[in-house]
């Protein structure tokens, strides 16, 4: 494996933690969010990430026929949990029976799933560090 496959390795795996941890932010903003414009509570959204199994026509074209690598944030999708009904007369949204949909988003395991993603994150940038310095130690060694 070159330099450059392992770098652009860790790159995908910093990309795709990165989306993980903005849908995560954007799940813990909303939290709270009865309305939304499509209507009804907020929905919980998940990243779905894939491995990138090479099967591009550049990997095809390879000579040594490895493929590329990585991984990638496939697409978001939307959680069809049902909503968490908590009993609140007095507020805005509350139906006639007095019961208001609040998203089903646990704040607990968000924070867990942030902690993962975190590692995650911590773990492809310490692994795009090392190869980065390998690279410059083969250039010393070369000189």
């Amino acid at each position: 494996m070159d330099l450059f496959r392992a770098l652009d390795i860790s790159a995908s795996g910093l990309t795709a933690q990165r989306s993980r941890m903005e849908v995560i932010a954007e799940n813990l903003a909303n939290s709270e969010t009865t309305t939304t414009a499509s209507g009804g509570p907020y929905r919980r959204r998940a990243v779905l990430l894939e491995a990138l199994d090479g099967r591009t026509f550049p990997a095809m074209l390879r000579r040594d026929g490895m493929p590329d690598g990585g991984v990638q944030a496939a697409r978001t999708i939307e959680m069809s949990d049902p909503p968490r009904r908590v009993f609140q007369p007095g507020h805005p949204q509350a139906g006639a029976d007095g019961f208001v949909n609040f998203p089903s988003v646990n704040p607990l395991s968000e924070m867990v799933d942030m902690l993962s993603t975190t590692r995650a994150y911590e773990a492809n940038a310490t692994a795009f560090q090392a190869t980065k310095s390998m690279g410059l130690k083969l250039l010393e060694l070369l000189r």
